[in-house]
């Protein structure tokens, strides 16, 4: 049931995947690599889990990067991110956004969020106004700390996605 409700949420993110599977290896990475991802200048952002996306006849097709930066307003943001094989986002959900109401809790809405999907880049750019490059997420007005905690957790989670590759 918990690997069920687990693979709800993956499905969120990575939705032409037809499984989920946890990878020791990948795992196992997550504390090897936890100093050095706290260096790279993603704030307070830390990896929490990694499974394998996995297509109908099994083959691996990306993963589910779940990370969580404390840099929010008002505390912690976790996120999972998928990510395809090569590189590219298909798009993050919220495990966790306890954030102000009317500004950080924008974040939760799709016109935020959904600027992620669908983009291959190593790192995202948080910017104040339209974003004018594939790498480039416009900031929520009023709510630049959210933003940027959002942008760092997902950050994180491609850096450790090309770490894993």
């Amino acid at each position: 049931a918990a690997k069920a409700a687990k693979n709800e949420a993956y499905a969120v993110v990575f939705p032409e995947a037809k499984d989920f599977e946890e990878n020791e290896t990948d795992t196992a990475k997550i504390a090897e690599t936890a100093d050095e991802i706290a260096g790279k200048g993603f704030g307070h952002s830390n990896i929490d889990e990694v499974v394998t996306a996995k297509d109908e006849s099994g083959n691996n097709i990306g993963r589910v990067i779940t990370s969580t930066s404390k840099d929010g307003y008002n505390g912690t943001v976790q996120i999972s991110v998928g990510i395809k094989s090569d590189g590219t986002v298909v798009g993050i959900t919220f495990l966790t956004l306890e954030e102000r109401p009317g500004l950080g809790m924008r974040a939760a809405e799709k016109s935020f969020y959904g600027q992620y999907a669908n983009k291959n880049t190593k790192e995202f750019k948080l910017v104040k106004g339209a974003a004018s490059a594939d790498d480039e997420i416009s900031a929520i007005s009023g709510s630049t700390i959210t933003s940027t905690a959002v942008t760092n957790a997902v950050n994180a989670a491609l850096y450790f996605n090309s770490i894993l590759e």
